[in-house]
């Protein structure tokens, strides 16, 4: 891909394989929408998305909202002696005293 800047406009230069060729003119067919406007409004939907995964604490906020967080069972103090419990478990497992 390669840039131009003139005053104020950049014009772009880009070559997309078969499957974006393809992705670009279903949503010009959809939309009515010519080239430029297309990338425009999908530069303006990535920038979006960046800006808000890159909000300070919202990593966070996306893991505790996707219930992954708590989804487990198991003792409340697993992480703290994890090695106990594992090696508890191989003993049961295998017989060992």
């Amino acid at each position: 891909m390669t840039s131009h800047t003139r005053g104020d406009v950049m014009r772009i230069n880009a070559r997309l394989d078969e499957h974006s060729e393809k992705n670009l003119e279903f949503i010009k067919q959809v939309t009515g929408e010519n080239v430029t406007q297309i990338i425009k409004d999908l530069l303006e939907e990535r920038a979006q998305q960046l800006r808000q995964q890159n909000k300070p604490g919202s990593k966070l906020k996306a893991l505790l909202e996707s219930d992954f967080v708590g989804c487990a069972e198991g003792p409340e103090d697993l992480s703290a002696n994890y090695k106990d419990y594992l090696y508890q478990g191989l003993k049961e497992k295998h017989g060992l005293d």
